[in-house]
């Protein structure tokens, strides 16, 4: 746990960058496709190192639901980038499955730390929207492109709110574990 509150700027950039995909999608409604899938690429892309850089900071074992998450994100991001010409329903399936994979591993590390400091609860509310917009997603791929890009934007919005309150959160705790212990009076 102290690894975890000791990275918790990784989360919060995290976050950040949600939300900052958010808010570019919202201000451009009549966004094409193309410049969605270079969004996407890049936030993929950026969203999968930090989570590698958390995980290699912290040490591989036991964080291995954050490390493969971190792969299938880089290769999702590398994947959009070098072929943007994706179609719209490629496009949305990519996004679906990536939100599934990311869901499955956010809960399993909320499970994993349940307990460990009280508010596991944000990282698998964080883990069950992924799961429920990747299977939305998947579900319905023929929705209007639009309507994709308003979906889309609301989910990395809150996903990025829930990520930066986690990572706040760990601040707390990394500092509370840098204060030194407090002496008893004479």
């Amino acid at each position: 746990m102290h690894a975890l509150a000791r990275n918790w700027l990784a989360i919060v950039l995290r976050g950040v960058a949600a939300i900052l995909f958010a808010l570019l999608a919202f201000s451009m409604p009549g966004i094409t496709i193309l410049v969605l899938v270079l969004l996407f690429g890049f936030y993929a892309l950026i969203d999968g190192v930090f989570n590698l850089v958390a995980v290699f900071r912290t040490g591989i074992r036991g964080h291995w639901p954050l490390l493969l998450e971190g792969i299938v994100g880089i290769l999702a991001g590398i994947v959009t980038l070098l072929v943007p010409h994706i179609t719209a329903v490629v496009l949305i399936y990519l996004i679906g499955f990536w939100a599934i994979f990311t869901g499955v591993f956010e809960i399993i590390a909320a499970l994993r730390l349940w307990g460990v400091f009280g508010q596991e609860w944000m990282l698998l509310l964080s883990g069950i929207l992924s799961l429920v917009f990747g299977f939305f997603v998947v579900a319905r791929p023929l929705i209007g492109a639009l309507a994709v890009v308003v979906w889309i934007a609301a989910y990395a919005l809150i996903f990025g709110i829930l990520l930066i309150a986690f990572g706040l959160r760990l601040r707390q705790r990394h500092r509370r574990d840098l204060a030194p212990p407090a002496t008893a009076p004479a």
